[in-house]
């Protein structure tokens, strides 16, 4: 793939104007945070799943498209027990916030990811995405919008994209995700997927058996919502077909230039039946070959996150103690490797690359 010319910069994210602890669950409480910009000026709802904990470092936790919070509840939950301070985001257009928001572009996911952590005055947090939440990840990372608290907006890019980040973000943690450009096609195959689910299911089990089945098919429909006549999804398709847009050819395009724009340390854990080839991420490790950790588990797919929560929690806990080493955040030339784990590979890809 060609290297895009630059993006426009993400608008601003206005600090959110409303926030209370609505709901909560024996493990966790949602806040709810409105944030108001010129394209919303009535605002969007953004729930968020805080799992507490006030030590180590804060995880803030992005589901992929179509997903939701709860994605993350076995990792989340292991997080907390290790003292780190985790939140969990449901994006726009998904879950329990804001259903038909009137702007999903991509700078619009990563503005709600840094109204969150200004609301929460998160520094140096770690951002673990799934797909498209590690593209938005990717994207507050290298983009040129996360270094002024959104309290200070600035108008348009900044000098130096990454100049103060290291402060407000320690890490990236990409699940299945890259900056790389989905392919003509897609928007018509992930469209038809979610238009086709035999909605309402008539009981849980359905939805299990339809969605995969296993850890995968329960995660997924952990995300769905009871109504009278059976489980719905909580989100509209079309607003995901209209969200994968941007990041889908021959319209949308590729995120290089964000990517090596990226100062912090990024760990990207892919499966093995994933959607991250051998070829994207070789291009990655090419651009970045000091801030980058791979590691591919055989066996796994796009879902790894459901499938092996317990191996995804140790490779995070053993790339935090690499980057906790380090007297410069922004220098991880020296990053070892993955601890006593097992070497992985699969795809062409060497973990610990």
């Amino acid at each position: 793939m060609t290297t895009p010319a630059p993006a426009p910069a993400p608008a601003p994210a206005p600090a959110p104007t409303s926030a209370s602890a609505s709901a909560s669950s024996a493990n966790w409480t949602e806040h709810v945070l409105v944030r108001r910009s010129a394209r919303e000026p009535d605002g969007v709802r953004l729930s968020v799943r805080d799992w507490g904990g006030d030590g180590r470092r804060p995880f803030l936790l992005l589901h992929g498209l179509a997903g939701h919070a709860g994605e993350w509840d076995g990792l989340a939950r292991r997080l907390r027990a290790d003292g780190h301070r985790v939140l969990a985001l449901d994006q726009r257009g998904h879950g329990a916030s804001e259903r038909h928001p009137a702007d999903v572009s991509r700078a619009a996911y990563v503005a709600d990811v840094l109204a969150v952590l200004d609301h929460f005055a998160l520094d140096g947090t770690v951002l673990l995405g799934q797909s498209y939440g590690g593209h938005a990840a990717l994207l507050t990372a290298g983009g040129p919008a996360a270094e002024a608290p959104t309290e200070a907006p600035t108008e348009g890019p900044t000098e130096g994209p990454a100049e103060g980040r290291p402060a407000r973000l320690a890490a990236v943690v990409l699940v299945e995700a890259g900056p790389g450009a989905a392919e003509p096609g897609v928007l018509d195959e992930v469209g038809g997927w979610l238009r086709a689910w035999p909605v309402p299911f008539p009981d849980r089990a359905a939805a299990v058996a339809h969605l995969g089945g296993g850890p995968v098919g329960e995660g997924w429909a952990d995300g769905l919502e009871q109504r009278e006549d059976g489980l719905w999804p909580r989100f509209d398709p079309e607003v995901m077909v209209a969200s994968l847009a941007e990041n889908t050819l021959p319209t949308g395009r590729a995120w290089w230039e964000e990517w090596a724009a990226i100062r912090v340390p990024v760990l990207a854990v892919l499966g093995e039946k994933g959607i991250i080839g051998t070829e994207e991420y070789d291009e990655m490790a090419r651009l970045r070959p000091d801030r980058l950790r791979g590691v591919c588990l055989p066996g796994t797919g796009h879902d790894l996150h459901l499938e092996r929560p317990e191996l995804l929690h140790a490779l995070v806990t053993e790339f935090l103690a690499d980057i906790d080493d380090l007297d410069d955040l922004g220098d991880v030339d020296g990053l070892g490797d993955v601890g006593d784990l097992p070497e992985l590979a699969c795809l062409g890809v060497d973990s610990n690359t």
